[in-house]
């Protein structure tokens, strides 16, 4: 069986629409199905923040909803589960929904927007041994389209279609996600993951594209690319392939295929539109570190001594992640030329301490089970899931290094920061981040 991926340059207004139509990917679509729109709104703030590669435009949602009111679609959701650091945060999503225009959506074409934290979630069977939590909402739907950013990612090389549809997890699965078990790591679970939810399309957003991605801290290119198709596996083979990645060394992306008696190499798929490798540029994945990955490349750089910070893995999920950038660019500041006291902190779910460090950092609850009564080590432990910003600041005063307290007191708007990398740069538009019809 071949798989029709559309592979075309945006070009303004019309362009999802060609996209659509070359690919197909709405050609079983019924004016009576329900249709659920998953975009990708991986992070939110409510100060300006560099959206570009990160979080789906809202010209793509106003252009695919257009389309569909225009072919009689009438029972249409939008839903997301934003990641916030304060647990029960429902004041984030809503700022997202109303900044993004999708409030407005709402209105205009009686589209439902949900944040899915507020919706009933179904236990589902990943497989004979694991159960996973999901959204009802989408779930249920006739008709799943998918819209992620076309972007690479530091834990899975790239984040399109498949991971996308993590953001339909509750809490406790997301967190599952991240299982120690190589066997049924992250990589396994994003294999599996779609093909519990219902068909429909995947369109994947590039007209920004993310290097180091997921999020703002990621280096972002105005790109112009959509990606479109009625099978999600084979929109992100494409879709790793234009972001310079060979898809038989993404693990997930390898599994799903060899799921489907397929192999992960565009043999069965046609492309309709511009060539891969007229669109295709390598976008990095990874947050570079040292020889031995025992610290960042910037600190190392610097000259940092008395520190191991070894390189994240798979196990750390997305809120010890989100306070990991922070102590990071805090220790950078922190660091004043003379070296630590032989330091060591482990992040995620499986990390062994070294045995030879005089303090050794917890830096979560997972981290803090594993390893809070090992004799072998000096444990500081930093609790709580996620663990408490001032806590943070507490444990590492206790080994010696001094990060400022006032860059953990406000990590709310501490995005707003970057915001400087774009000044004087026109190709970063504001306006594709807000509704226009």
């Amino acid at each position: 069986m071949d798989f029709n991926v559309a592979l075309t340059r945006y070009e303004g207004k019309g362009s999802i629409k060609k996209a659509i139509e070359l690919s197909g990917a709405l050609k079983n679509l019924k004016p009576s199905d329900k249709v659920f729109i998953k975009p990708n709104i991986v992070f939110w703030a409510k100060v300006p923040f560099p959206k570009w590669g990160v979080i789906t435009t809202s010209t793509v949602i106003i252009e695919l909803v257009e389309l569909l009111k225009d072919n009689g679609i009438n029972d249409i959701t939008i839903g997301e589960g934003i990641v916030t650091l304060k647990q029960n945060d429902k004041e984030t999503a809503a700022h997202a929904f109303e900044a993004l225009g999708y409030n407005a959506l709402s209105k205009h074409y009686e589209v439902n927007i949900i944040n899915i934290f507020d919706r009933s979630f179904e236990k589902v069977a990943l497989d004979n041994e694991i159960d996973i939590s999901l959204n009802t909402d989408a779930l249920h739907s006739d008709f799943l389209i998918n819209i992620p950013v076309l972007k690479t990612h530091a834990q899975t090389i790239v984040s399109l279609g498949l991971k996308n549809l993590k953001g339909l997890l509750n809490i406790p699965s997301r967190k599952k996600f991240h299982n120690p078990d190589e066997k049924k790591n992250l990589h396994y679970m994003i294999s599996k993951l779609y093909t519990l939810l219902p068909k429909g399309a995947t369109i994947i957003d590039g007209i920004y594209t993310l290097e180091r991605g997921p999020s703002f801290d990621g280096k972002p290119r105005r790109s112009n690319i959509i990606i479109a198709s009625e099978d999600t596996l084979s929109a992100d083979l494409v879709g790793a392939k234009i972001l310079g990645h060979d898809p038989h060394v993404i693990a997930h992306l390898g599994m799903a295929a060899k799921n489907e008696g397929r192999k992960p190499d565009l043999s069965d798929i046609t492309i309709y539109g511009e060539s891969i490798d007229s669109l295709s540029s390598y976008h990095e994945y990874t947050f570079p570190y040292n020889e031995d990955g025992t610290l960042p490349e910037k600190l190392y750089k610097m000259g940092v001594t008395g520190l191991s910070y070894p390189k994240y893995d798979t196990t750390m999920c997305t809120y010890c992640a989100a306070l990991n950038g922070a102590v990071l660019t805090a220790i950078s500041f922190a660091w004043q030329g003379k070296g630590w006291d032989n330091i060591e902190v482990l992040t995620g779910k499986k990390m062994q301490p070294s045995g030879n460090k005089k303090y050794t950092l917890l830096l979560g609850q997972c981290m803090t089970n594993l390893h809070k009564d090992n004799p072998n080590i000096n444990a500081i432990p930093i609790k709580g899931c996620p663990p408490d910003p001032m806590e943070t600041v507490k444990a590492f005063h206790k080994a010696g290094i001094e990060i400022n307290p006032l860059i953990f007191e406000h990590l709310d708007i501490a995005p707003t920061y970057y915001m400087e990398r774009y000044k004087n740069r026109p190709e970063f538009e504001e306006e594709f981040y807000i509704l226009k019809q």
